[in-house]
């Protein structure tokens, strides 16, 4: 981070450097009409680099959020299809099963999901819990194949609801990059900045420009920052998911 911000400084400083030599040693003629068409063509394409820089930024951060609600809804119904399928296990098997992931589902909701929010890893507890329900998923030699059949499928489920759980965990801890939140903030003072640049003569009209394009900024830039969260803020995930499947949870 400290080196882009040292090389963008540094080429912003150079440039500076040699519109000054320029006007130092080629000083326009005072006859010379003002160029007013290149300060509209600045304008414009600093306008245009920080919409490129707001679509990465937006493509990002809706990625990100949902990648996190596809793992979220995936775990869950593995969860629930484990739940389902220990019918076809040893009564006392059924039992312990279904029971260890009531207890794994009760976890996720009422400790991961504010462990999230704050923004804070997971513990292991979520994993030893899993652990318990594949020690539950065996059977012995003597079961019958409707039995075996279903111990595998219970561990095909099982491994997909462990891939949707690294996910779930990689995408709370993921963010923007500074980088990026670095030209979202210079980039939109400067866009806003080269409206006081051009005259217009109605100060109405000059006032309802700049309101209108700093609010449209500012809500881009919010909306950006609350998708950046995909378990906390306005538009955060929930358990619903979970709790659809498993009452009480």
């Amino acid at each position: 981070m400290t080196e882009i911000i040292a090389v963008v400084l540094g080429v912003a400083m150079l440039a500076a450097a040699c519109v000054l030599v320029r006007h130092r040693y080629w000083p326009p003629d005072p006859d010379e009409e003002p160029r007013e068409d290149v300060a509209e063509y600045i304008s414009m394409m600093v306008g245009v680099l920080y919409a490129l820089i707001l679509g990465l930024s937006l493509v990002s951060v809706w990625e990100t959020r949902s990648s996190a609600q596809d793992h979220v809804q995936t775990e869950a119904g593995a969860a629930h299809q484990v739940y389902l399928l220990a019918d076809g296990l040893p009564a006392a098997r059924t039992e312990q099963v279904r029971t260890t992931m009531q207890a794994y589902v009760h976890h996720v909701v009422r400790a991961e999901f504010p462990e999230m929010v704050a923004g804070r890893p997971l513990g292991a507890e979520g994993w030893n819990l899993l652990h318990q329900v594949r020690a539950a998923n065996r059977v012995p030699d003597s079961a019958t194949p409707v039995q075996q059949a279903t111990v595998q499928e219970v561990l095909a489920q099982l491994s997909t609801l462990d891939a949707a759980r690294r996910g779930r965990e990689a995408d709370a801890l993921d963010s923007l990059s500074p980088t990026l939140w670095l030209g979202l903030i210079i980039g939109g003072a400067l866009t806003v900045a080269f409206m006081f640049m051009f005259g217009v003569k109605r100060n109405l009209t000059h006032v309802t420009m700049v309101m209108g394009l700093t609010a449209l900024i500012t809500f881009t830039v919010v909306l950006v920052y609350q998708l950046n969260q995909p378990f906390s803020g306005l538009l955060a995930l929930d358990t619903s998911p979970f709790t659809r499947y498993f009452q009480g949870s």
